[in-house]
């Protein structure tokens, strides 16, 4: 999602839809990976301190932003564990494929493993690529409903809590030297938040053309 296309989106009458949508689809749906998670919530908590909104519209409210969002992330993360506890082995079943291959199973338990259950679920918030696959991935293999989700709901508010209001304080007091840099601030956090996605496209690369 482009600059334009966010800032759009946040000064639009269904800014709140909007971003609770995306949300629920980029952490429930494996098939959904790259939708800008991080670069939202960053902006969404800049656009209800007031910055980059266009004149005649109104701010967003930093509350109904600060609970809704990890409404949206806890509801999208636990469909994605339901979906995948159910209709996982099916999804994962087939050689070849990019995303859905099982050795995507393999690593996350790798993953699970090394830094255990909860810290797993928790980190994995803050990583594009994973915040996509941990949830069904977590289903698949088995990670107690209660169990993922407290971890979903603890993950999810720390996530979103710091993103937002960590924008909603810089956006409050720095609002001119962040309004005249808005659109590169937006696009730094945007290629930071994508950077993973790419890493992970160059290594299922590198992998294949090293197995050629």
């Amino acid at each position: 999602m482009s600059f334009i296309s966010v800032t759009t989106a946040l000064n639009s009458n269904y800014a709140l839809g909007i971003i609770f949508a995306i949300l629920i689809l980029e952490t429930g749906l494996p098939l959904i990976i790259g939708l800008p998670g991080d670069t939202l919530l960053i902006s969404a908590g800049l656009f209800a301190s007031g910055v980059g909104v266009k004149p005649g519209h109104h701010h967003l409210s930093i509350w109904v932003v600060a609970l809704g969002c990890p409404i949206a992330a806890m509801i999208g993360s636990q469909f994605g564990h339901w979906l995948g506890w159910h209709y996982g082995i099916k999804i994962f079943s087939k050689e070849g494929s990019k995303f859905f291959d099982p050795g995507k199973i393999k690593s996350v338990e790798k993953y699970i493993t090394k830094y255990g259950r909860g810290r797993a679920i928790v980190l994995g918030r803050f990583i594009p690529v994973v915040r996509g696959l941990i949830n069904p991935l977590s289903g698949i293999i088995r990670i107690p409903f209660k169990t993922f989700a407290f971890w979903n709901v603890f993950g999810a508010l720390v996530w979103t809590q710091l993103l937002i209001w960590g924008a909603y304080a810089a956006g409050s007091t720095f609002a001119d030297t962040i309004s005249k840099y808005l659109t590169d601030i937006v696009l730094a956090i945007a290629a930071i938040s994508i950077f993973p996605i790419f890493l992970e496209i160059f290594k299922e690369w590198r992998s294949r053309k090293h197995l050629s």
